[in-house]
């Protein structure tokens, strides 16, 4: 309780501005005290605006007021001092660097807890009491501490700028309504305060409602996701199951043929041994018959020749060799010729089977077409960076730039044997493949006479041979566009369509695998369709480039 008083008394004997006991107390005309060096400080930093207030009640005096020393006051702050009571307590809010400091302190500044937009003033704890407790001051606008109140101040007329013009979208103050701004669509700051207010509730609500359905949106993909990831888990589980029922059936055909093989070889085997064995002993039989014959040829004595003779056993009937048909030496090979027709006829079907699968699972679309881009900047969003695979270039192509650049050379470089080089065609294709939705563009340079072909490709396009069929744009795995110059063909499956367009040095492509769009752009300062494709593709795509005259250039583009 002691303490208490103590503090209360501090606080009445300390000066508002400077928070300190008073020093040489004088008096105001309004009755508040404050240090004599404090107010005059204070009265000296304000004296340009040509009037004087006090810092606790604001009230103004003009002139400025003679201040005379309160004798009582000072009186007692000196007994006080004798009793104990020192300085004010440390300040424990003193503002930092980063802080708005209280206006009205002096000396040590007090961090603003509040700043008036009536006052233009920030107030620490202790000064702010007036404005709390002051009935004219309890109208004041209240807001959080800010450094900008000076901004609230018109440069011109020095007055609070409490108008704003919507003709020039300023605020101004009341002297600049009616004079620069008096033929303009002025209101009061409030009013437009207002006005804007009530746009920004409409526009936050348009944001949470947006919000709240792209989350639905969102969660609605979520969901998807999980459909598309379970449907695909189950599609692989099921299909390994079949498969691996296959290959035990394709096991069992296996075993099926090669226990019989075995049996129909022990059983010709076993008829093949039985003959031989009968032949075998027919051999003994006749060697024996040849024997006795002999015996009975060398007897010379002619009446026991003639007497044994009659007793000669006849000779069995023979199973000569002419009657032993034995097929041509093929024995088994048919059933492998069989078996590999099998094999033929099941690759045809894993074939077919394979490239109608492929097309179910590119129709796997759970997103609706999303609008074709229409400008460069569009088609940028899906720019992807193309190179070529060195293992698909002709020994003629001379690859740079990180493998973007493609140069036609007289001679052949020292590329090694790769099987998926083009041998004949000088072309290559990019090592990545070209799937979803993909941009890129090719910067082409074409002499008189020659052609740089840009292409899309399926990977199991033909390279080796110099059939036309294995030229892009000369089959069902490839479209082409050829660039002459100044004019451009379409090509697919060897028809050929003119193309119109400006001429430019540069092709852009873009593709939409699900979707089954190709097309094919000239780029210029602006961009032109110079031909679409509608179609449905099976497999990944590959871009591709081709040229054919030596000195002709062709380099995929860096487009981020």
């Amino acid at each position: 309780m002691a303490q208490q008083e103590i503090q209360l008394d501090r606080e009445r004997f300390s000066c508002s501005i400077c928070l300190d006991l008073l020093k040489d107390p004088v008096t105001t005309v309004c009755g508040h005290s404050y240090c004599k060096s404090c107010i005059n400080t204070h009265w000296d930093n304000g004296e340009e605006r040509g009037s004087y207030s006090c810092p606790q009640c604001r009230q103004t005096f003009t002139p400025r007021p003679v201040l005379e020393k309160n004798t009582m006051l000072a009186d007692l702050v000196e007994e006080l001092k004798k009793t104990g009571l020192q300085a004010a307590p440390a300040d424990y809010c003193s503002a930092g660097s980063e802080d708005v400091a209280c206006d009205v302190c002096t000396g040590r500044k007090r961090k603003a807890l509040k700043s008036c937009l009536v006052c233009l003033a920030s107030y620490c704890e202790n000064h702010l009491q007036h404005h709390l407790q002051s009935a004219p001051l309890k109208k004041h606008k209240l807001v959080e501490p800010s450094e900008k109140l000076q901004e609230n101040i018109c440069s011109r007329h020095d007055e609070v700028m409490k108008m704003f013009c919507r003709t020039d979208q300023q605020c101004i103050c009341y002297l600049c309504s009616v004079d620069e701004h008096k033929d303009h669509d002025t209101v009061t700051a409030a009013a437009e305060r207002t006005e804007r207010q009530r746009e920004i509730r409409r526009r936050r609500q348009t944001i949470k409602q947006r919000v709240q359905d792209t989350e639905k949106d969102v969660k609605l993909l979520q969901q998807e996701e999980e459909a598309v990831n379970g449907s695909a888990d189950k599609a692989v589980e099921d299909s390994e199951e079949i498969f691996t029922e296959l290959i035990h059936l394709l096991e069992k055909r296996s075993s099926d043929v090669k226990q019989q093989i075995r049996s129909q070889q022990e059983t010709e085997v076993s008829r093949v041994r039985e003959l031989q064995e009968r032949l075998e002993q027919e051999i003994t039989e006749l060697k024996r018959k040849d024997h006795e014959l002999k015996q009975l040829s060398d007897t010379e004595d002619h009446n026991q020749f003639l007497h044994n003779y009659p007793s000669l056993s006849p000779l069995s009937e023979s199973t000569h060799s002419s009657s032993i048909r034995i097929r041509p030496l093929r024995n088994f090979e048919d059933v492998t010729a069989a078996v590999s027709q099998v094999r033929g006829r099941l690759q045809d079907i894993l074939s077919e089977t394979e490239t109608e699968i492929l097309q179910i699972v590119s129709q796997v679309d759970v997103l609706l077409p999303q609008p074709e881009p229409k400008t460069r900047a569009d088609l940028l969003r899906y720019s992807q960076e193309i190179t070529l695979d060195p293992n698909t270039a002709h020994r003629r192509m001379l690859l740079s730039e990180g493998n973007r650049k493609v140069r036609l050379m007289s001679e052949e470089q020292s590329y090694s044997d790769h099987p998926d080089r083009f041998t004949y065609w000088c072309q290559g294709l990019s090592s990545e493949s070209v799937t979803g939705r993909c941009y890129w563009e090719v910067e082409v340079e074409v002499k008189v006479g020659g052609a740089v072909r840009v292409a899309v490709a399926y990977k199991n396009i033909s390279r080796a041979g110099n059939s036309h069929e294995r030229l892009f744009g000369y089959n069902d795995k490839s479209w082409s566009l050829s660039c002459y110059g100044n004019s451009f063909f379409f090509h697919y499956n060897s028809i050929r369509t003119p193309v119109s367009g400006p001429e430019s040095s540069r092709v852009g492509v873009y593709l939409d695998h699900s979707a089954g769009v190709l097309s094919f752009y000239s780029v210029s300062d602006t961009m032109t369709l110079l031909h679409k494709v509608q179609t449905t593709f099976t497999q990944p795509l590959y871009a591709g480039v081709g040229i054919y005259y030596p000195g002709a250039t062709a380099e995929f583009c860096k487009l981020k």
